[in-house]
């Protein structure tokens, strides 16, 4: 545990420069170069031959959330502009249900400008078919357990959904480090062909990637395809501002995962190959909720929660096959078909992966947690791909190319 939060973040920077950054996606977003780490041996390919390196008979997991237009803009009487991020549902506190809201919501947000917005509600207008739709936005008081406000939503057309608002208020939030205002082409570009259940503030990007002919070539090899959900929040572009990892606090992100899922993975021996770390948190993290199931029967939903040292602070002795064993019982008891829940893990070096044998992700910021989650999974063997990468004209971060990791202990998976 100590070992672990001991971990330096310096010892996770390399040299990044801005021209490697890449700015928009390609036009066909399966032309992508293909990074190869088998078992330390680094090659590289175009991401439409990727089917050709998965085994048949193996499992994929892909996160099928989608990206919201969770920016949303207001200009005061006074001149002064306050953006509003969406980070997640509060009012009714689940995102099915607060997309379906026809009369008014309230989500927890952050604000650009917030010194400039006081006590006034903010207004704007917008002509959507025939009618001239006004959407009001209100500080509430919130919860002492979060850091962010509480933006308490009203319009005047209870003909449209909140969904339908964001559709026409919204705006797509590209990451920071674009250095670029949303452009139309964005928001096609920047969600997977798969994407289904909106929640998301930022893309599974390893996802981006994926053609539907290379989805139908996977399906003609015989290789399994199963979805979860994770909605990406915010913090996943949250610095480690933190000397030691120890002090940087993850965020929390929402998950669900099918019943059909789980059988899946058991059904393939607990091994599966990951697309995104966004899947990677999701599918690992339902090793520790099968284990606190396991224990306790009855927990609640809110105490199946997974905190960001858990992996580390103890040792269960149940196999992955158990742990999804007891969330299969824990459904079928209560009448469910898919498990939601929320994790806030943090995948390190010195984490053993439970049922992730082969990843599929793109490359990351320096010093960033998810530069240390694929350590973790190479065994400390990051740099040596990341020098790769930057000395072969791989494009970086989420428009960028991508890569497959497959670590020298996925001694089971067979092309």
């Amino acid at each position: 545990m100590m070992e672990a939060k001991g971990i330096r973040i310096e010892d996770y920077n390399y040299d990044l420069p801005d021209n490697r950054i890449a700015q928009f996606p390609l036009v066909q977003r399966d032309h992508s170069k293909l990074l190869i780490d088998d078992k330390g041996e680094i090659g590289e390919d175009l991401f439409f031959n990727l089917p050709n390196h998965i085994p048949s008979g193996s499992l994929m997991i892909f996160n099928n959330t989608r990206v919201i237009q969770a920016r949303l803009h207001f200009r005061k009487s006074t001149g002064a502009l306050i953006e509003v991020f969406l980070l997640e549902p509060y009012i009714p506190a689940d995102y099915e249900r607060i997309f379906q809201q026809t009369k008014s919501c309230s989500w927890l947000c952050m604000i650009g400008n917030l010194k400039k917005w006081k006590s006034e509600t903010l207004e704007r207008e917008i002509t959507i078919g025939d009618s001239i739709v006004t959407l009001k936005a209100e500080k509430r008081e919130h919860p002492q357990s979060s850091q962010y406000e509480n933006v308490y939503f009203t319009w005047n057309d209870e003909n449209l959904s909140f969904s339908e608002l964001l559709e026409a208020f919204g705006e797509l939030p590209i990451p920071p480090y674009l250095n670029r205002e949303t452009e139309e082409s964005d928001k096609t570009t920047y969600q997977t062909v798969y994407s289904k259940i909106k929640g998301s503030v930022a893309a599974p990007t390893a996802g981006l990637h994926f053609s539907d002919d290379v989805l139908k070539a996977l399906d003609e090899k015989g290789v399994e395809r199963q979805e979860v959900t994770l909605h990406v929040g915010a913090g996943t572009f949250k610095p480690v501002k933190s000397a030691e990892i120890g002090d940087h606090d993850m965020h929390t992100e929402y998950i669900c995962v099918k019943r059909e899922v789980l059988e899946s993975i058991v059904a393939h021996d607990s091994q599966v190959i990951a697309v995104g770390t966004t899947s990677v948190r999701t599918l690992e993290s339902l090793y520790y909720i099968g284990c606190k199931i396991a224990e306790n029967p009855d927990v609640t939903e809110e105490q199946l929660h997974v905190n960001q040292w858990e992996p580390y602070e103890r040792t269960y002795s149940l196999s992955p096959q158990e742990a999804i064993t007891s969330i299969i019982d824990y459904l079928d008891k209560n009448g469910l078909t898919s498990l939601h829940s929320s994790t806030q893990i943090i995948i390190v070096p010195g984490y053993e992966y439970k049922f992730v044998k082969r990843l599929i992700t793109n490359f990351h910021q320096p010093q960033s947690t998810l530069l240390l989650l694929v350590s973790a999974f190479l065994k400390g063997r990051w740099r040596e791909v990341y020098d790769y990468a930057i000395s072969h004209d791989f494009r970086f971060l989420s428009y960028g190319d991508s890569s497959l990791l497959i670590p020298p202990s996925d001694e089971t998976l067979k092309i």
